[in-house]
């Protein structure tokens, strides 16, 4: 279950509705009231918090889970507004574990809230496995039909993304974010070289990275 607190009621829905049809079932809240109402019946696996809500602040609300023995290991990805720096680094040092700037685009946000679930899931498999490509994340190795592949970081944390999210369609700048990072200033010409010497190192498995025109690049899983 994914709490998003949220007091835009539009974009509240439309964030529901995304991790939904991901498989991630979630419920929404207009602020900390009505966050504390549904945590004392059931406790989520991860919570999406805006930091400007009306009354308590999401940065207030964030301080308060993390010294509550029982809700301090529940991640929290924070939203923030463009240029709000320093709200974004006060959210990582209270201890949220990722954060997205608004506006952001929906896709982005499976993303990081399948990563952060990920890594907050000490039975997360090691492997992953996508038609005859095997990414080991313990040995940070990539083998293509039993072949080791040499791929720069880049290569490595690009082709993660599209493995761990089969079939979801990623513009370039939401790869960009993603990939290098939200303070990256290069152009998004960046993603289609990486990915054409990606799929260049995967041989004939790099034909499932799919070119979707007009929009970005998509992973399928079986080709």
């Amino acid at each position: 279950m994914i709490y998003c607190v949220e007091d835009d009621e539009s974009i509240r829905d439309l964030m529901i509705y995304t991790l939904e049809t991901a498989g991630l079932e979630s419920r929404g809240f207009n602020d900390g009231k009505e966050l504390d109402a549904a945590m004392s019946v059931e406790l989520p696996q991860l919570i999406m918090l805006d930091i400007m809500l009306p009354g308590e602040s999401g940065i207030s609300i964030l301080e308060r889970l993390k010294k509550n023995i029982k809700t301090r290991d529940i991640p929290v990805i924070m939203a923030t507004a463009k240029g709000t720096e320093y709200d974004k680094v006060k959210g990582l040092d209270l201890g949220a574990d990722d954060y997205l700037v608004k506006p952001f685009g929906m896709m982005e946000m499976v993303s990081r809230v399948k990563a952060v679930l990920r890594r907050c899931d000490p039975h997360n498999e090691s492997q992953i496995h996508v038609g005859d490509i095997i990414m080991d994340i313990s040995s940070h190795q990539v083998r293509v039909s039993g072949e080791v592949i040499d791929l720069t970081l880049k290569e490595y944390d690009l082709l993660r993304m599209f493995l761990e999210n089969t079939g979801i369609v990623f513009t370039r700048e939401e790869i960009l974010n993603l990939v290098w990072g939200l303070d990256y200033l290069g152009e998004t010409r960046t993603v289609d070289v990486h990915i054409a010497t990606l799929r260049t190192k995967l041989g004939a498995a790099g034909s499932c990275i799919d070119t979707v025109r007009g929009v970005g690049y998509k992973m399928e899983a079986e080709k």
